[in-house]
């Protein structure tokens, strides 16, 4: 077994415990002291630094939200000089307003640092050629993997996202031996190499796929290796964290989850107790050295389990499960974000169109598709084909300027969606993970 740094990734519980105490303390310490948001948020939750005496305490912290972030915008809660700050990542936007995340040095270093561990513990190194299929720009799942990429030694292709043929023969050109991308796009690559005559597992040097920025299941995972000949492999990371961060190891038994970056609690998304290590909750994640934008018990809204066993690999960090769903109706959409409350904000501002939609996903071969029906103003529905096609389009238009991806539109009669008594259920997703 490779480690990057065998030092703390196998470090024994007990002194991981003690490093993850002392980089709490000074990190609360330090938000009280320099950053209003932290020391209004304690105030107000009547805790201070003072009572954080064991990891036990942490509970006593108030949680950050999604919305804190976005209420922020663009940099309200960054504690680092702005020449202090090295880069900026943003979202898409959820409800019109992004979040925005910046960077010190350090917390570029410790981003690199984490997924230098994450790289290697898939068996990847000096050698290797990666080729990063991940967006690139203000997405940071290019980014992040590129430089975790060169921080191992391996030679990084950049070819970011699409051109898939061009993709495909630098892959064999190059001699391509791993792959950081969504899943649905690896299983394009795919497609589209057999299209070609070119098969990934006999004409390529490809032998590992680092996979995440949307759902993907153990079948997917099963699928994939079988037709490929390649090892597939599990990453995760959000934006607000820094980026991709964590991985699975060569085990394929959990995402490991560095103890001396972060602070996991999994929480009963009711009682916002801590659950058993096992049980299925809310992730919520305390980063523990973030320089520009820290985060303190961060509501991540995805649904895991944590396992804090040691690893057959030998590392001693927690591992959490493959995510199993989200507590709000968050849908991944080809490595994007898209909530249905985005769709409603843009279609309520379309005069010709009512209030009544359905969101309908589907997975066409390897990649996603999302439909949305929209109901007309009885005003503005017409029987010449030219007006509704004209309507459909400024529709399609507009859900694409709002969402940064592409869906199909259709148009449908007044009144002849769905109604709700209750809430609205107007996700069908028919996607199997």
């Amino acid at each position: 077994m490779i480690a990057w740094d065998p030092n703390m990734e196998m470090m024994p519980e007990e002194g991981l415990k003690k490093l993850q105490f002392k980089l709490l303390k000074t990190l609360v310490y330090r938000l009280y002291s320099f950053s209003n948001f932290y020391h209004e948020r304690m105030d107000a939750h009547g805790v201070h630094p003072d009572d954080i005496a064991s990891l036990g305490d942490l509970g006593k912290l108030p949680f950050m939200y999604k919305t804190d972030l976005r209420d922020s915008y663009p940099d309200k809660i960054f504690t680092a000089e702005q020449e202090e700050l090295v880069r900026y990542h943003v979202s898409s936007g959820t409800t019109g307003k992004p979040t925005v995340v910046g960077y010190t040095k350090h917390d570029l270093d410790m981003w690199t640092e984490s997924l230098a561990r994450a790289l290697t513990s898939c068996g990847l190194g000096r050698g290797d050629v990666i080729q990063v299929s991940y967006g690139y720009g203000l997405f940071t799942g290019g980014l992040g993997l590129h430089y975790g990429a060169e921080r191992i030694g391996a030679s990084v292709v950049p070819t970011s996202v699409g051109n898939t043929e061009r993709q495909i023969e630098l892959m064999q050109d190059l001699r391509v031996t791993g792959i950081c991308c969504t899943p649905s796009y690896l299983m394009h690559i795919g497609e589209a190499a057999k299209k070609m005559g070119v098969s990934i597992r006999d004409d390529t040097h490809l032998r590992t796929a680092i996979l995440g920025a949307e759902p993907w299941s153990e079948q997917m995972r099963m699928r994939i290796e079988e037709e490929m000949g390649i090892k597939a492999y599990n990453i995760y990371g959000t934006s607000e964290l820094s980026g991709p961060m964590f991985s699975e190891c060569t085990e394929q038994n959990g995402i490991h989850m560095w103890s001396d970056i972060c602070l996991v609690e999994i929480l009963d998304p009711e009682t916002d107790e801590p659950v058993a290590p096992g049980e299925q909750g809310e992730m919520v994640v305390t980063i523990l050295q973030k320089e520009a934008l820290p985060i303190i018990r961060y509501r991540t809204g995805d649904i895991t389990s944590i396992d804090t066993t040691t690893c057959a690999c030998g590392r001693t960090h927690p591992r959490i499960a493959r995510l199993s769903g989200r507590v709000d109706d968050m849908l991944i959409i080809r490595g994007i974000n898209v909530f249905p409350s985005q769709i409603e904000h843009a279609l309520l501002g379309i005069p010709a169109v009512s209030g009544h939609f359905m969101i309908e996903v589907d997975r066409v071969g390897a990649l996603d598709t999302m439909l949305v029906r929209v109901e007309l103003n009885p005003e503005a529905f017409s029987d010449k084909i030219n007006d509704l096609m004209a309507i459909r389009s400024m529709v399609a238009h507009t859900l694409k300027n709002a969402l940064n991806v592409s869906v199909d539109v259709e148009i449908a009669e007044p009144g002849s969606l769905p109604r709700f008594e209750g809430k609205a259920k107007r996700v069908i997703d028919r996607r199997e993970y």
